[in-house]
């Protein structure tokens, strides 16, 4: 063969390596890379927005992306992506930019069963008074444990304006939107971890990773006069005007002895909630009744100072220590517990009642007359009694608000069921969220 014919074959020979190599991997990236399918569904939901707002019936249209197939063994990602929500906002008040979440729920059925949880970024555009509600698209992920055909439903799901809720669930049986062939093999251990069960857990309630044990005590004859509470977590179930909130936050209770008496301190964890409306000087005022316990019975009034300067919107909203005194109507050791949380906000009022309290302080006393045990005294401008208390000091005017213009009934109405001012200071800024530790 001359060398011009070899050199003629091995050139096809070469392309046609070159070509069954480019085939071959065709097919491999072909089997490596399952498409995608979104398909959109549309169904009846009957929505239940906050206290005060009446309930609103409307179509939801969504689409639902996942693989088309996939293996036993792996860990696959869903989106949710909004075409429609169900209702409008309400013509009351703006929603700023980036103030809405939606999380949510999809049924998977067939050859597995579960419940895949997903969750929104808080990203939106500014959305005016009866305008669209423009919500971000909700992720999850799902392991495939067995092999057959896996349906995704939407089911219902939830959008969070402002630390207020409005939840949304089917009228009717909603139509399978995506359907997963799942095949035998693979097993491989996944690189995330599925999420099985919906997140239901309130806007704002968290639970730190450590709480000290030590439960500081006087103990007599040592000449202390500074003592540092133990820091608690305590769940409150909270009475709001736009409904009833739950919130767990971190509490302790300090005292400073003067005297036969203590001056109390409450201070909260640090607050990582912004304000969503403006609030005006002078308009918001919480107060606490400590729980006594031991030896002493009956409650000690604390109350912090309403807030000094004008809160913007966007800005931090922080949260004052609450004061009162301590003056003992037993001898022997009396424990100081987190109580009752009052927040009165532009004429309006949030109660928190802890559904479990726990010691947050004890002390050894020395009964003074006229303390809390067996009678009623006041002294430094808090009154302690056997069961009630009231505060003699401080603000005036009614619940010991100073005047702030209450008597606009229709922005009070805007603030209290939509720019949620009353829950912000009496649920979301005592509400402890993940990542930030406690001053």
């Amino acid at each position: 063969m001359s060398m011009r014919r070899r050199g003629t074959t091995a050139r096809r020979t070469g392309a046609a390596g070159a070509a069954l190599v480019l085939c071959s991997a065709g097919v491999l990236l072909g089997v490596a890379a399952a498409p995608a399918q979104a398909a959109e569904v549309s169904f009846a939901t009957h929505c239940v927005p906050p206290a005060g707002i009446d309930p609103v019936d409307g179509t939801t249209k969504v689409e639902i992306t996942a693989p088309a197939t996939a293996k036993v063994g792996d860990t696959v990602d869903v989106v949710w992506k909004f075409v429609q929500a169900a209702s409008r906002n309400p013509d009351i008040i703006d929603l700023p930019a980036d103030s809405v979440q939606p999380s949510g729920v999809l049924k998977a059925a067939g050859a597995q069963t579960a419940d895949i949880a997903l969750r929104g970024t808080r990203k939106n555009p500014a959305i005016p008074k009866g305008g669209a509600m423009v919500l971000s698209d909700m992720k999850g992920s799902l392991k495939l444990t067995a092999a057959g055909e896996v349906t995704l439903t939407p089911d219902a799901y939830t959008v969070n304006a402002m630390s207020t809720d409005t939840r949304c669930a089917p009228k009717e049986t909603v139509q399978k939107a995506a359907t997963i062939q799942v095949t035998a093999g693979g097993g491989g251990t996944p690189t995330t971890t599925p999420t099985t069960t919906p997140t239901t857990t309130p806007t704002g309630t968290a639970t730190p990773t450590k709480t000290p044990t030590a439960t500081p005590t006087d103990t007599g004859g040592t000449g202390r006069t500074d003592f540092t509470g133990k820091e608690v977590l305590i769940p409150y179930a909270c009475k709001t005007p736009i409904g009833d909130k739950n919130a767990t936050s971190p509490v302790r209770i300090d005292a400073r002895k003067d005297g036969g008496s203590y001056g109390l301190t409450v201070r909260f964890g640090k607050s990582v909630m912004d304000s969503p409306a403006d609030i005006p000087k002078d308009s918001v005022k919480p107060s606490m009744e400590v729980v006594l316990g031991g030896a002493d019975k009956g409650t000690v009034h604390v109350e912090g100072p309403a807030n000094a300067a004008p809160i913007k919107s966007g800005d931090p909203i922080a949260i004052p220590d609450l004061t009162g005194t301590y003056k003992p109507g037993a001898s022997g050791t009396s424990t100081l517990s987190p109580g009752v949380l009052t927040v009165k906000a532009l004429g309006t009022t949030t109660t928190c009642t802890p559904t479990r309290t726990e010691v947050s302080l004890t002390l050894d006393t020395a009964q003074q007359p006229g303390g809390a045990s067996g009678g009623t005294s006041t002294s430094g401008g808090s009154s302690v009694s056997g069961g009630t208390s009231s505060s003699t000091g401080g603000s005036s005017g009614a619940g010991g608000l100073a005047e702030t213009g209450a008597g606009d009934h229709g922005a009070l109405k805007a603030l209290g069921l939509v720019a949620g001012t009353a829950i912000l200071l009496g649920v979301a800024v005592f509400t402890f969220l993940p990542g930030r530790r406690t001053r």
